[in-house]
């Protein structure tokens, strides 16, 4: 990079550690304000944080790959996100925050059993640590690498320091509110890298995206049929109505990384409004993480691996003075994403394994231990992230991979959450083994079938945990009475403004999906 470059990323890179540690001055006293930042969060703040939460190298660096190898069709995750985000938002969220539930562990025991809450959040602790963290610093590693030739293990170490500054010390409110700074940061970083690489195929955007369309016309199929080798990714139309769903319900609405932000809202009304703000928002980003991805192919850039498109558009398009803003937004969305996942890491070890272990010990747990364990746990989830991160060194397409392998275990949770929250007869032992099977139930489709692309296996296997959690539940119900949620009448009403942006997210998707179909 040039001086000015180097000048810009070293600036953003002190005004957030700055901030990080400007707001962690103050230590928590309570686990209610490290964890949950005391209830306080506004709507605007909510949807920015879930957003900077979300994009990470995982969409800059692979989506932009699936991007160069599949195209626009690889979009439907964010677009459809928009649209889970909005029923997350409606009928999920009032159930929570009406039962004041903070962890997702916290769900299972309240509706279930201490079986399902245990059995769940070890499983979510290991998914955290291991898939996505790991994935997380690997991924920004790999980028930082290319960009700037830092080697692999310094510069995983590098973003574990970024990362503890305000993931450790300071708690969510921390998170939040460097998250707000940040998502400024790599939308503007991302909107502007994408306008250099659209101007390198012809100065006028609009007819550069004209280009683009026409000399690579199946890369903007967003349905793909049979005949696309990626078919096995993106199986047409089992995009809009399969398996795609179970994997954005998980991750929009029973991950703790993600809905953790929604749950600190001052209010319902607050959690709604800023959920959708996200969804809105999140229908801008394929143009950010997509598009540029479909330009390398374009251009045909002599890249080995498809992850490698939006580093090599970075090196060879961004111009002197943006390269380093673009370079921060990567930064920006690798830290905010880790630093968010480590602190729902800690949420759940702290609040749902440490304290009621230590409570069934008859031990007295002060609130300043569990802010003391939960800052512990946070270092030691960034340190075993650092030491498995280079295993993921031959991953293809590392979106794909992620989605296909967090796939194995989605559909089992969502059976859980969506009987658990919305049928009263869901038992405890219907739950465990919807989880228990979800494993058994991928893994056979996936040797049995190897064709069967994996949306369809998620779909498949969902089927089969719904069936079989039925139809325990309804066995059980002859001997005991289930546990469940009292949703009083108008608990799903939703404002004006909730139902404002919600109408303009599903209408831009709609003109999206009749012109790219």
């Amino acid at each position: 990079m040039e001086q000015l470059d180097i000048i810009i990323l070293v600036a953003y890179l002190l005004v957030i550690v700055g901030i990080g540690i400007y707001l962690s001055r103050k230590e928590s006293t309570n686990a209610k304000d490290y964890f949950f930042a005391s209830n306080i969060l506004p709507w605007w703040a909510i949807g920015g944080s879930l957003i900077a939460s979300n994009i990470s190298a995982e969409q800059f660096i692979g989506m932009s790959g699936s991007g160069y190898v599949v195209g626009l069709a690889i979009a439907s995750y964010e677009w459809l996100a928009a649209l889970a985000l909005l029923l997350v938002a409606k009928f999920f969220l009032p159930v929570f925050i009406k039962n004041e539930i903070y962890t997702m562990p916290q769900f299972l025991e309240k509706r279930f059993d201490n079986r399902v809450k245990t059995g769940m959040a070890i499983f979510w602790l290991f998914l955290f640590v291991f898939v996505n963290i790991t994935s997380i610093l690997y991924l920004g590693s790999l980028a930082l690498k290319t960009l700037l030739g830092i080697p692999l293990w310094l510069g995983i170490i590098g973003l574990v320091l970024y990362s503890a500054t305000f993931s450790i010390f300071g708690g969510l409110k921390t998170v939040v509110w460097t998250d707000v700074v940040q998502v400024v940061v790599l939308i503007i970083g991302g909107i502007i890298a994408t306008i250099m690489i659209l101007n390198a195929i012809d100065s006028n955007i609009i007819e550069a995206l004209n280009q683009l369309y026409h000399k690579a016309p199946d890369k903007f199929d967003l349905i793909l049929d049979k005949s696309n080798p990626e078919y096995k990714n993106l199986p047409g139309l089992s995009v809009l109505i399969g398996g795609i769903w179970v994997a954005n319900l998980y991750y929009w609405g029973t991950n703790q990384y993600i809905i953790q932000r929604s749950l600190a809202a001052k209010s319902l009304k607050e959690a709604q409004l800023g959920t959708a703000f996200a969804a809105l928002m999140k229908l801008l980003l394929p143009f950010i993480v997509v598009l540029p991805g479909i330009a390398a192919f374009v251009l045909d850039a002599p890249i080995s691996k498809p992850d490698e498109a939006y580093p090599w558009i970075i090196n060879n398009y961004v111009i002197i003075g943006f390269k380093g803003l673009a370079i921060a937004a990567l930064i920006a969305a690798i830290g905010s994403s880790l630093s968010s996942m480590v602190n729902s890491t800690s949420t759940i070890f702290t609040l749902d394994i440490y304290e009621p272990f230590l409570t069934k010990a008859k031990e007295n747990v002060s609130q300043k231990r569990l802010v003391k364990v939960g800052k512990m746990s946070s270092a030691v989830a960034l340190i075993i992230g650092a030491i498995v991160a280079p295993l993921l060194g031959n991953i293809d397409q590392a979106f794909q991979f992620i989605q296909e392998y967090t796939g194995f275990i989605s559909p089992g949770v969502v059976t859980i959450f969506v009987l658990g929250l919305f049928w009263k007869k869901m038992s405890s032992n219907a739950a465990l083994w919807s989880v228990i099977l979800s494993f058994p139930f991928s893994i056979f489709l996936k040797f049995l079938f190897p064709e069967l692309p994996f949306m369809n296996r998620i779909e498949i296997v969902f089927a089969l945990c719904m069936v079989a959690s039925i139809g325990i539940s309804i066995i059980e119900s002859k001997y005991e009475k289930a546990n469940y949620f009292y949703n009083p009448k108008g608990l799903f009403n939703t404002s004006l403004k909730f139902n404002a942006l919600a109408f303009t997210t599903i209408g831009i998707i709609t003109v999206i999906y009749s012109l790219f179909y």
